[in-house]
């Protein structure tokens, strides 16, 4: 069968029962496949505390960094206690476990006298929760009889310095797995590897940022030849729609890759599209499945669309938007005002998730975060002043508390009829669009309505146009 990647989440391994159950699926699998590598994460929750732990430290309040860091103890301390029973590898992982949470104390207590908290500092800390959860995994897996190691991504995963969000020197990190997990594999142990983090080629740690330990498994993947990589979460696949807005939301059975980076973009839970890119590259089919419903099949991720193209799989939408609109009867022709607009909107580092244009050139109008909005419209009248002085531009405004309804699947710009249904469906519902665009990767079509037609939309939408045969 191969090699299997097995990713697991926060959630697949936030608490001792937890833990157990990700540890049937190992052993369970570990039986059917040739070898196999586990990559997991840090408890749920862990590394939002290491984090507020540094941040409390920067700023001189020592009394939560502590009281934090005894929790993070005695969360650890509880769950080693419940997953192994009296004896040598107990007292073992214990006194790790105690080690690492010493060396958190000791950054925390630099960061405290220093008050400051570098990049370099938070990633130290940040990567504790995979150090230490990696090494409790392993351990597990040797109780039931399984030979396995845990292995840290610094000795493995060479990276850039960006801290926070570094980038692999993929030449350098094949050349590391080799040498440190194909004697592993070959000798039929199972490494447990951190996910999330990784080393400068100094060996000062780094990690890998949003979405960090999925990054993890692909990349092991890509320089392990995996015949396939499983990412265990706690939802049953990538779903057509969040279940909270839509209760009849369904599994999607299979996506492309693009498929999925549209979804990411536009505010989905799913995989973010940098992490799954060295399998896709690779072709490696990667899945998303329950550790909590294994028997369900989950999500399929490839390289390519499957033939039924012109189908929406899912809807998805991001609150929290305003919509900017320039416009003035002057711009008729007027070149480079776009460009000028947009170089305005880059300069206050707001990111830009949509783009609408009249033919007419009479109005632009985007969409942006509602917190960058007051300074975005400041700064586009300040660029356009002379523009605006002389009514060649009429006015720059704002249309606060949007949202965007995004459609995903493939092939939809080739698919006569699927905006009709779209809007068909957006139609009988009453619901107002105020502004469309269509990405050219064929992938999505955009609409942005008010906040409260928002979850009408997506509602409708998933019956209209998904359940009724999209």
């Amino acid at each position: 069968m191969g090699t299997l990647v097995m990713k697991f989440g926060g959630t697949s391994v936030g608490s001792a029962e937890a833990i157990t159950q990700a540890a049937d699926l190992v052993q369970e699998y570990a039986a059917r496949w040739q070898k196999m590598v586990v990559v997991v994460s840090a408890m749920s929750g862990v590394t939002d505390a290491l984090i507020r732990s540094a941040r409390a430290a920067e700023m001189g309040d020592d009394t939560t960094y502590r009281a934090i860091i005894g929790d993070l103890r005695s969360r650890h301390h509880d769950v080693v206690g419940r997953l192994l029973t009296q004896g040598g590898e107990r007292v073992q992982l214990l006194a790790t476990v105690d080690r690492l949470i010493d060396e958190l104390s000791s950054f925390c207590y630099s960061v405290h006298i220093l008050g400051e908290l570098t990049p370099r500092a938070l990633d130290a800390i940040s990567s504790l929760g995979e150090r230490i959860n990696a090494r409790i995994f392993a351990a597990v897996l040797r109780r039931r009889g399984l030979r396995s190691e845990a292995v840290d991504a610094t000795q493995l995963i060479i990276t850039d310095d960006n801290f926070q969000n570094a980038a692999p020197l993929m030449e350098i990190t094949r050349a590391k797995v080799s040498e440190r997990l194909r004697p592993l594999l070959d000798d039929g142990v199972i490494p447990v590897v951190t996910g999330f983090i990784g080393a400068t080629e100094q060996g000062v740690i780094t990690t890998l940022g949003r979405g960090g330990s999925d990054y993890t498994a692909a990349i092991l993947g890509d320089c392990v030849d995996a015949a396939e990589v499983w990412t265990w979460t706690d939802v049953d696949g990538v779903m057509t729609a969040d279940p909270r807005l839509v209760p009849d939301a369904r599994v999607i059975p299979t996506l492309s890759y693009s498929e999925v980076s549209e979804l990411a973009y536009f505010g989905a839970k799913v995989l973010h599209p940098k992490t799954i890119l060295p399998v896709v590259q690779r072709g490696i089919p990667l899945w998303v499945k329950n550790t909590f419903n294994p028997s369900c099949p989950g999500t399929c991720i490839t390289g390519e669309p499957e033939q039924e193209r012109g189908r929406i799989k899912a809807v998805t939408a991001i609150k929290g938007m305003s919509m900017v609109t320039v416009e003035g009867r002057g711009m008729l022709g007027v070149p480079g005002i776009a460009a000028r607009t947009f170089s305005a909107v880059a300069r206050q580092g707001a990111s830009v998730l949509m783009i609408s244009q009249a033919s007419s050139e009479q109005s632009i109008c985007f969409v942006i975060p509602t917190e960058t909005v007051s300074r975005v419209v400041r700064a586009i009248e300040e660029e356009m002043a002379r523009e605006l002085a002389r009514s060649d531009i009429d006015r720059v405004w704002s249309w606060d508390d949007v949202v965007i309804v995004t459609a995903v699947g493939a092939g939809l710009r080739n698919t006569p009829g699927v905006a009709a249904r779209l809007f068909g469906a957006l139609g009988q519902a009453s619901i107002n669009v105020i502004a469309i665009a269509q990405g050219s990767s064929e992938c999505s079509i955009s609409l942005v309505v008010e906040a409260k037609d928002a979850a009408g939309a997506v509602q409708q939408i998933h019956k209209e146009v998904i359940l009724n045969g999209g």
